[in-house]
């Protein structure tokens, strides 16, 4: 029975991050270095163009983190093309950063979070979030990249990172768009201290600067329904602007929604770019 769990828990970390054999995209990689004091540590870009010559708004998607240590720098480079497709039909410009620890990236893993008995999921959170920061400004400067319309999105951990970017000075962005965030997930429906994720959202929360879409499934077995409502209120009690969305069960663990029904959830989403300004 533990090696059929695992074998779920890695399918369950392909799909979310849907890497097809080939995508009609147009495709480049950059560098993009974290600064960390006197160091440096590079980290792969992946960077998705609509076709034309800009400016294009920026929307930077955020993989997750596996259960497995060993399958963090298994897939390589992370691309996220199906999820990517949507953001670049509506005229975005996506960022797709493997981060420190994952893939070829430099540097070693920077989002743990200590003990499960004493998790600190919000520095865990701000370090991911350093990731993101250091791929929006290596194209800060290109012609193509429009930086005062930036929109975070993530899955999983990049979800929860991306929460956690928006409550420092980002500048340009527009907006943050949540796919099931959050740390800590040993096992189905197993969380180390909820508790302390939900205070991590609330610190977020308090320092929040843009409007926020959460998106949860109903049968996610990561965050589960009543978690991830606990970790919105909380958000949202202390200041935070985010709209909740309960999606529908998808498969047998609906923690892999973002990118398995990535026709139910893109009106939605293209909606919440209208609506706060950072759409085409």
């Amino acid at each position: 029975m533990k090696g059929a769990a695992q074998l779920l828990q890695r399918l369950a970390w392909l799909l979310a991050l849907a890497i097809p054999a080939q995508a009609a995209l147009d495709e480049s990689v950059i560098r993009a270095p974290v600064v960390l004091g006197v160091e440096r540590a590079f980290i792969d870009v992946t960077v998705f163009k609509p076709a034309g010559r800009g400016p294009f708004p920026i929307v930077v998607l955020s993989h997750g983190s596996p259960r497995d240590a060993y399958e963090r720098r298994r897939e390589g480079r992370l691309r996220m093309v199906t999820q990517s497709e949507p953001f670049v039909a509506m005229g975005f410009a996506v960022l797709v950063p493997t981060r420190r620890g994952y893939g070829r990236s430099e540097g070693a893993w920077a989002e743990g979070y200590g003990s499960c008995a004493n998790p600190d999921y919000y520095a865990a959170g701000l370090e991911t979030a350093r990731d993101l920061r250091a791929a929006v400004d290596a194209v800060r400067g290109e012609a193509w990249a429009d930086a005062s319309r930036i929109v975070l999105a993530g899955q999983s951990a990049g979800g929860f990172g991306s929460v956690a970017a928006a409550s420092q000075d980002f500048t340009g962005l527009r907006g943050v768009i949540n796919f099931a965030g959050g740390r800590g997930s040993q096992g189905d429906d197993d969380v180390c201290r909820e508790a302390r994720l939900i205070e991590a959202m609330e610190r977020y929360g308090h320092a929040a600067r843009v409007p926020e879409l959460w998106i949860y499934s109903t049968n996610d077995r990561y965050f589960g329904p009543q978690l991830a409502r606990r970790m919105h209120a909380a958000f949202v009690h202390s200041g935070g602007t985010a709209e909740f969305v309960q999606a529908p069960a998808t498969g047998l663990d609906g923690h892999g929604y973002f990118a398995r029904a990535v026709d139910h959830w893109s009106p939605r989403v293209a909606d919440f770019l209208r609506r706060i300004g950072a759409a085409p």
